[in-house]
């Protein structure tokens, strides 16, 4: 049974940073890991993927603000949020399992419960 369970949301204002942290147990050996997030009223997105082999892929609108990054001792995924602003407000998600497909949609099998990310302008 994997469990993804993810922390480090809140409320922080614009231009502010903040760091998301996904801990994973049970089957973790999935060769991608990625964060996603929606907002109210919006579909799911992909934000960010990591592989096995260190390579990340990154969607156009968090390009160059946040990093994606992986603890395999601990089986830790981070998300460093750097020049947050008030449209990267949205509950954040961490999945593993991937599909098939483009890595940044969000087919994927195991997800956690999220945490809100809110930015004020």
């Amino acid at each position: 049974q994997v469990q993804l369970v993810e922390s480090g949301g809140g409320s922080v204002q614009a231009g502010g940073s903040l760091r998301l942290s996904c801990a994973a147990s049970g089957y973790t050996s999935s060769y991608y890991m990625g964060w996603f997030r929606q907002a109210p009223g919006k579909e799911r997105e992909g934000v960010a993927v990591i592989d096995n082999d260190g390579g990340t892929t990154y969607s156009d609108s968090v390009k160059g603000r946040f990093a994606i990054s992986k603890d395999n001792a601990k089986n830790t995924l981070y998300l460093q949020m750097n020049s947050l602003k008030p449209e990267d407000t949205a509950m954040y998600y961490c999945a593993t399992g991937f599909e098939g497909g483009w890595v940044l949609k969000p087919g994927y099998t195991y997800w956690g419960q999220g945490t809100q990310v809110t930015v004020s302008s």
